[in-house]
């Protein structure tokens, strides 16, 4: 009775390898062969001495022990060793020296070696599975994935692809708008492959700027053919986008491909993207006329550039300056991103240039020095330059007030109007 329940739990255990998915043949049959030997090396100290054969196929195997054939007073180690008088049971002609082998009932073991087997392929086998999953994946960053809803948590939502394996989709890699029921399908782009502990975490991304740009290859036949490349990306998720395009070929307006007629092109996009609004500019070398590109819709007089520092002043007429700004200050902000400078912006200044100006220093007895402190600390350093700024890149840069920054500037003016 017990050797037909080894026996079952024996097909059990092949049955449950057999159905294994992304493990090809021959590793299974070399797992499946390390198996069996890891036990046989438990229970004998030794596995050197054994053939194991598997066929995966009937789902059954062989295991052939060799002994040498000594004198039987000399047997001391019957893993290794057959007596004679044991050999010539076997066979008449054995004789010492020679070797013997024999097949092994492995059920014979016991019920503990089978029940180490058990263990020792499940373990193989959670092995393989998680080497398999960190394969697949790691070779798809970067690529999108289509998966359905299976779980959605406070910080992130488990999504099982067509194969069933567990991707993770984290509240910071979502959409703030974003929205799923269980079952719904999501389209995402592989952001990295963590796995730590050999423990694969397959970590997705929708607010990633290369989610964007394999969203533009999947719907412009020109990026995917090489004929317009995407040479930068700035991203507010959810928000607005910022994309520079350039064209190899003169016959083909990089801008005008990845819009579509009427926008054809790029709505889909926009939709997947919970209408994010997406600028599409011309990607120019020149940094003068990029910035100027980077800061559409708004029309720029004057640029002043610091290479080295890495800062654009960026001079505009008074009805120029909040549209450069833009609303909650995302222009200017994705502009900078996209030329990776930053960007002040200034209003015109009208009338006599030489007049002359003052160092904000002087104003200490009037204006507390920490707000002074503050405002000199994104770059300006004399009145002139605070009044000639935007009130909204003083409160957002400076961190100040509404309050603060109109008292600042009434100070300011009553300054220049006295005189």
């Amino acid at each position: 009775m017990a050797k037909r329940e080894d026996t079952v739990s024996m097909i059990d255990t092949f049955s449950e390898f057999k159905e294994l998915k992304n493990i090809d043949r021959t590793t299974m049959v070399s797992v499946l062969e390390e198996s069996f030997r890891s036990v046989i090396a438990k229970m004998f100290d030794t596995d050197e001495n054994y053939d194991v054969i598997v066929n995966p196929d009937k789902g059954d195997f062989e295991i052939w022990r060799n002994r040498e054939v000594v004198a039987d007073e000399n047997l001391t180690n019957p893993n290794l060793q057959i007596s004679l008088s044991e050999a010539q049971k076997i066979d008449a002609s054995y004789e010492v020296g020679e070797e013997v082998t024999d097949e092994v009932d492995f059920a014979k073991f016991g019920r503990r070696a089978i029940l180490n087997l058990r263990q020792t392929l499940a373990s193989k086998i959670l092995e393989l599975e998680k080497d398999s999953l960190y394969n697949k994946y790691i070779d798809k960053v970067g690529t999108v994935v289509n998966a359905e809803v299976y779980q959605i948590w406070k910080k992130e939502m488990l999504l099982l692809d067509d194969e069933g394996n567990e991707l993770l989709l984290p509240k910071t890699e979502q959409i703030p708008s974003d929205f799923y029921r269980k079952g719904e399908t999501v389209r995402a782009v592989v952001a990295r492959v963590d796995n730590k502990n050999n423990n694969p975490k397959i970590i997705l991304s929708r607010t990633s700027p290369v989610f964007l740009q394999r969203l533009f290859e999947m719907e412009v036949p020109e990026i995917n053919d090489g004929l317009i490349t995407i040479r930068k990306i700035a991203r507010i998720p959810g928000e607005r986008a910022k994309i520079a395009v350039e064209s190899y070929d003169d016959r083909i307006d990089p801008v005008g491909a990845c819009v579509g007629v009427k926008g054809s092109r790029i709505h889909g996009i926009v939709r997947e993207l919970r209408n994010e609004n997406i600028d599409v500019i011309n990607y120019t070398s020149n940094v003068q006329l990029f910035i100027q590109r980077a800061l559409s819709p708004a029309k720029i007089s004057s640029i002043r550039l610091n290479e080295e520092d890495r800062k654009a002043e960026v001079f505009l007429k008074p009805e120029e300056v909040s549209l450069a700004i833009g609303k909650g200050g995302l222009n200017i902000k994705l502009a900078s991103m996209l030329t990776e400078y930053t960007i002040d912006v200034f209003r015109e200044i009208e009338g006599n240039v030489e007049e002359e100006d003052i160092y904000l220093d002087e104003f200490r007895d009037e204006i507390e020095d920490w707000i002074i402190d503050a405002i000199k600390g994104i770059g300006i350093d004399t009145a002139k330059a605070v009044l000639n700024a935007p009130r909204e890149m003083l409160i957002e840069k400076a961190d100040l007030e509404e309050e603060t920054v109109d008292e600042v500037l009434r100070i300011l003016k009553q300054e220049f109007e006295e005189e």
